[in-house]
């Protein structure tokens, strides 16, 4: 974008002095570089682009700044300076808020060889997920989950445990592509949606959890080790301290890997995916392979329709229930938040996360299916083992056999003493966790799968817990934690927290019995699991603008089931483990809320509460605003609610469910003249606001003038964050016939709306706004019904004869019937006020976004598509381009629009702004103007002079002279407008601004009146040149 960096620093635009932060009264500078624009002159407005939206110091690019609006809009002196009193250097500016050691703000990394490790979706989401998921309850406890459930309940086990992981996936794919995400995984999506109350309780106790799980699988692994030394004869001290000391050997080489690189740790992953694998084909080859003596009487039969058959039914034992069994199977469908716990190490989280975690539960949940049915269908629920089972006749007759395998009695093997002496069986579903092993094609390929999965989980634990806890650290939510913030190494390492991890793990493998620690943390992972759902539901049912996922296929009531359900089956695996987690949980939540961190993330908590009752706004005071959570805060000059319905219809569909619509009246006049009617119609106005179920407010001011009692309302208005942002008004369709104050009152408003840094709003129609004439009338007519039914309870009591002259009187006075035209205008008024209120037709909504303004020209339209009046309506984005690159140009505003994820239905560069306009339609303006231009060029300097001192509003010939350029582009831009918008069901255009002082009312006046005139309803806006748009989470 060269051509946006033209500077041309000697302009006479482009000279400021100010005193803004590290510059003094005394220093000239620069503030912003004047454009040779797509306008085709000087400006120093700024075309919508990418990097304005940047945070501060953002890691993919740049941070372009726009101009204030005070910038463009105050005093300009020919050939002096501007003061710009609260303008900071481009280097210094604000980012609307945000922390500055927020992960969005971190010093980005130089790029050079050897420059930080990124996974795509493959290796950094999916095979973590898989892997993690995958754990020894595929090789040790599925068969026995299937023996005692059946296949049929089994089936309903692995399935339901698929819902909620799946639910959950659902939910954190709509978190992670509302924006850009950062390292932290399952804490930083939590901590973004629902504050960091929520975020920081959540974060640590997750962080503990992956560093305790870790000691859970390194136990799981050196058991194994441990019992394969039994079966050899080779233990070194006994079974307990030999599971000690092989657990904190691993722990030590795991952490050795870690600390290498997360490059190493990723080869490793692969290497055991591969082994992992290789056991799992090991199985189904298995199953294939004929089953030998020995293993038909352990209970392996191959593929046998009538032991599927016989396995199909639940067949639960001592104190086992479904629940129960599904208690002992959920913790392996657990794993799916690996990916995400190291998203600050994905090349693009926002892609990589959704994509891998979703696919990785389908992969796996299907090979728990696979392998467990196949099991079903091989190998009986109980089989004693001995070769004395085996019965000479090969197949017995159904009615000759007994006992619990009724199968294997049919296929000529009698286990019908496990019935009897339960102790004499030690093989089948129910009694053998190796029944993987027996039926595998190569037994010690599914011992390599065991350690496999156990190593491999706990490789994805010892690299989660520090990656997350590290992100809880860098937001100091806990000042206590905030030595382990520091990463060193390319990629940021964590390695305080490796060894903080490291040390929680040695700990748990040395002191705690695991059989009790377990549920715990299961019950941790869930809770994390629960919040997940619920932010996702929380900032769906915050409604804010700022909530716009990439990713669709969520729904925000499953969202809330999935939470339930997590809550659900945390008491269902262990009902003292959940209580114990919530009650960590509140206390964390407690401790965070008190000591009230400062951070902004703009979460939808902050979204919700600012929806709430007006009793909350006191809780509200001491938020600081975000751009996420920018809302439409209207403050509307309708005068009346009823006066012009059409303006307040549009005002409301910006505002309702999304922010504060403010409706506004000016009484002028001396005050004790005015009080007493607008005391009375405080209360009359309201009443009818939500009789009409209009989510609006009411307020009224009296005044000398109307310019000042606008004034006070733009000062006034609101409370603390419900404070007015926009202001609202109608296009004043009488100028050129109005006198001169008014015209300046008018004018007037729009400055001091510029001034007080409102986003500004102008609407034409066609027929006007003013429906004053039909309210009064209407009013007339009901206060002299009101008068005839008083008059006819008199008349009553005096007979009917003068009740028969009251009606004639009252037919003798109705009112004469307007001429047809005149009728024929009042309908098509009357029509044009409430053509708001009705389902917009299909059609477009044009945006003419021709300057940057902060993305209110983008962001207000985008709400009225969201409408269901407005829903058919497409979005058609018209954006100023330089001739010759308009491809490029389309592409950049493409671009933009994809990461603020608004859909538009085409993109029109407009390379021929400037162009002069056509003779007639310049002759036209001239005509406008024509009856208050001063034409004071011609004359003698002293008769000049003494022109402007007796007409100081006119319109000279020295100012059309120095305005020429942006008089051409509004009369221009009207003749694009009507041939390229005429259609529109609502135009929307970026509005002109005029400097104070510079620029006479009446010549803006002309300059409004001519972008606007002949066209469908159109729309002005001017934002305040703060951005109200952002792509980051």
């Amino acid at each position: 974008l060269e051509w946006l960096r033209k500077a041309s620093i000697g302009d006479n635009e482009t000279s400021f002095s100010g005193n803004g932060n590290g510059v003094s009264n005394g220093d000239h500078r620069a503030v912003r570089a004047s454009v040779v624009s797509a306008f085709g002159h000087d400006t120093l407005d700024r075309v919508p682009h990418i990097d304005l939206y940047r945070n501060a110091g953002s890691i993919s690019g740049h941070r372009a700044v726009r101009p204030s609006l005070q910038e463009l809009h105050d005093v300009f002196q020919k050939g002096g300076d501007i003061s710009v009193p609260d303008t900071l250097a481009d280097d210094e500016e604000s980012s609307e808020g945000f922390p500055s050691d927020d992960l969005e703000s971190a010093v980005p990394v130089e790029k050079k060889k050897g420059g930080p490790i990124k996974f795509g979706w493959i290796k950094g989401v999916l095979v973590r997920c898989m892997l993690n998921i995958w754990g020894v309850m595929l090789f040790i406890r599925l068969s026995w989950v299937f023996g005692q459930a059946g296949w049929g309940l089994g089936i309903v086990v692995i399935l339901l445990s698929c819902v909620v992981t799946t639910i959950t996936g659902l939910s954190m794919s709509a978190i992670c592509t509302n924006g850009i995400v950062r390292g932290g995984g399952a804490y930083y999506l939590i901590s973004r949606s629902l504050g960091p109350e929520f975020g920081g309780s959540i974060g640590l106790i997750f962080a503990f959890a992956n560093a305790v799980a870790v000691s859970m699988y390194v136990v799981g692994f050196a058991e194994t080790v441990v019992q394969l030394l039994v079966d050899y004869d080779s233990i070194m001290v006994d079974p307990l301290n030999d599971i000690r000391i092989i657990g904190c050997i691993t722990v030590v080489l795991l952490l050795g890997i870690s600390l290498a690189g997360m490059a190493w740790e990723a080869k490793a992953q692969i290497v055991l995916l591969v082994i992992l694998l290789a056991a799992i084909v090991n199985v189904f080859v298995g199953t294939f392979i004929p089953a030998t003596e020995t293993k038909k009487t352990q209970g392996f039969f191959n593929y046998q329709a009538n032991i599927f058959m016989e396995n199909f039914t639940p067949d639960f034992r001592g104190a086992e229930s479904f629940f129960s069994v599904f208690a002992i199977f959920f913790p392996a469908a657990t794993g799916i938040l690996a990916g995400a716990n190291i998203s600050g190490d994905l090349k693009d989280p926002q892609a990589a996360i959704p994509k891998g975690t979703l696919w990785a539960i389908l992969i796996t949940g299907i090979t728990y299916l696979a392998v467990a049915l196949s099991v079903s269908a091989c190998v009986v629920r109980d089989a004693t083992g001995n070769m004395t089972s085996f019965i000479n006749n090969t197949f017995m007759p159904a009615e000759d056999c007994n006992g619990p395998s009724v199968a294997a009695c049919e296929l000529g093997y009698n286990f019908s003493s496990c019935v009897t002496n339960p102790d004499s069986c030690k093989f089948g579903s129910m009694h053998n966790f190796q029944v993987m092993t027996m039926v595998s094609g190569f037994g010690p390929l599914i011992i390599a799968g065991t350690f496999s999965a156990t190593l491999s989980s706990a490789l994805a634990s010892l690299v989660s817990a520090p990656k997350v806890f590290q992100a809880l650290c860098k937001d100091n939510i806990y000042t206590a934690l905030h030595f382990f913030a520091k990463g060193s190494g390319k990629n940021n390492e964590p390695i305080r927290g490796y060894v903080l991890t490291f040390l929680i793990s040695v700990a748990f493998i040395l002191i705690g019995d695991l059989n009790v620690i377990a549920p715990i943390i299961s019950n941790f992972f869930l809770a994390s699991y629960a919040l997940i759902n619920f932010s996702c539901f929380h900032a769906s049912y915050a409604k804010s603008p700022g909530w716009r996922p990439a990713y669709k296929f969520y729904n925000m009531w499953l969202s809330l089931v999935g939470a339930v359900l997590c809550c659900v089956v945390m008491f269902v695996i262990n009902w003292w483990a959940a209580l114990l987690t919530y009650g960590i949980e509140i206390l964390l939540y407690i401790y965070v809320t008190v000591k009230k961190p400062n951070v902004n993330w703009g979460s939808s908590t902050q979204a919700v509460t600012f929806v709430s009752a007006v009793s909350n706004a006191l809780s509200l005071s001491g938020i600081e605003e975000h751009v996420k959570n920018f809302r439409p805060q209207i403050i509307v000059l309708t005068g009346s609610v009823r006066t012009r319905p059409a303006l307040l219809d549009l005002a409301h569909s910006l505002s309702k469910t999304y922010g504060l619509c403010l409706t506004s009246e000016v009484f002028v006049g001396p005050r004790w003249k005015v009080l007493q009617e607008m005391n009375a119609g405080m209360e009359k106005n309201q009443l009818w606001l939500h009789k009409n179920k209009r989510k609006a407010f009411y307020t009224a001011v009296a005044s000398d003038d109307f310019r000042q009692g606008a004034d006070a309302l733009l000062q006034s208005s609101g409370l603390g964050r419900l404070k007015p942002n926009i202001l609202m008004m109608g296009f004043k369709r009488d100028w050129r016939s109005a006198d001169t104050q008014a015209i300046k009152n008018y004018v007037g408003v729009l400055h001091d709306a510029f001034d007080f840094e409102y986003g500004t709003l102008v609407l034409r129609v066609p027929q006007g706004l003013d429906m004053s004439q039909f309210v009064e009338e209407e009013e007339e007519m009901m206060k002299a019904a009101k008068e005839q039914e008083a008059q006819e309870k008199e008349v009553m009591s005096n007979g009917a004869k003068g009740k028969g002259r009251f009606r004639k009187s009252k037919n003798s006075s109705q009112q004469v019937p307007p001429p047809p035209q005149e009728a024929k205008i009042n309908d098509m008024l009357l029509e044009a006020s409430t053509q708001f209120q009705k389902k917009q037709s299909k059609g477009t909504i044009d945006v003419w976004w021709l300057f940057d303004d902060g993305g209110l020209t983008l962001l207000l339209p985008y709400i009225l598509t969201t409408r269901k009046k407005w829903k058919d309506c497409k979005l058609r984005i018209f954006v100023a381009g330089q001739p010759g690159r308009t491809e490029q140009d389309k592409e950049d505003m493409k671009t933009l629009l994809i990461k603020f994820r608004i859909n538009c239905s085409d993109i029109n560069v407009i390379d021929d702004l400037h162009i002069g306009p056509k003779s007639d339609n310049w002759k036209a303006f001239e005509d406008m103007i024509e009856p208050f231009r001063l034409h004071e060029g011609g004359k003698d300097k002293a008769r000049s002079e003494a022109l402007r001192e007796e007409s100081p509003w006119m319109i000279t010939d020295e100012e059309l002279s120095s305005f020429e350029e942006k008089t051409n582009l509004q009369v221009r831009l009207n003749e694009l407008l009507r041939e390229k918008s005429s259609s529109a069901n609502l135009i929307i255009v970026s509005m002109p601004i005029a400097r104070k002082e510079s620029v006479s009312d009446h010549l803006y006046m002309a300059w409004l009146d001519t972008l606007t005139k002949n066209l469908p309803p159109t729309l002005l806006i001017r934002g305040n040149h703060k951005s109200v748009l952002t792509f980051y989470s």
